[in-house]
């Protein structure tokens, strides 16, 4: 089984999705985080999500081979997050091709997997090239990891609803 939580930042799909995570596992789940260390901003974001979730899961962290972390285990999984994911696939020049094969070999892994993806198409279009090809790139890579996925749910303050 396969689900997405799709929304915009600090929606709460995260902490959602945990809990939707939590509530599919037998046994203590994988917690499979993207997030690469940038700065210390985002070194607090990380502390602060890593003490919400300390006893709940098993932490494995894994900026770029989402697949091979993950392809010899079989513990549910929650990715969180796949917009992160595919920031640091662009930062360390890997094409979009390479990103979609990561995620169609994901796909295809028994086990359950919940997904956590930023909805960034709903703002006006940047005139800074980057964020363009990103959110061209996170917006394509949502509607494959979506159309595979049986369930969908998209949050909005705090909010989930089950849209697939």
């Amino acid at each position: 089984m396969k689900a997405l939580f799709i929304g915009g930042i600090k929606s709460g799909k995260s902490l959602n999705a945990e809990k939707y995570t939590l509530s599919l596992s037998k046994k203590k789940p994988l917690y499979l985080a993207t997030t690469e260390f940038i700065d210390a901003g985002m070194q607090e974001r990380i502390t602060a999500h890593k003490i919400q979730r300390e006893e709940s899961f098993i932490t494995l962290e894994e900026s770029l081979d989402l697949y091979g972390a993950i392809k010899d285990r079989d513990e549910l999984v929650l990715v969180e997050c796949l917009s992160m994911w595919i920031n640091n696939m662009m930062y360390h020049k890997r094409s979009f091709e390479a990103m979609q094969k990561e995620l169609r070999e994901l796909l295809t892994l028994p086990n359950t997997i919940v997904f956590v993806l930023n909805d960034v198409g709903a703002g006006v279009i940047p005139e800074n090239k980057l964020a363009r090809e990103f959110i061209d790139i996170n917006g394509k890579l949502s509607q494959l990891v979506a159309s595979e996925c049986d369930e969908v749910y998209h949050t909005i303050a705090g909010i989930s609803t089950r849209i697939k």
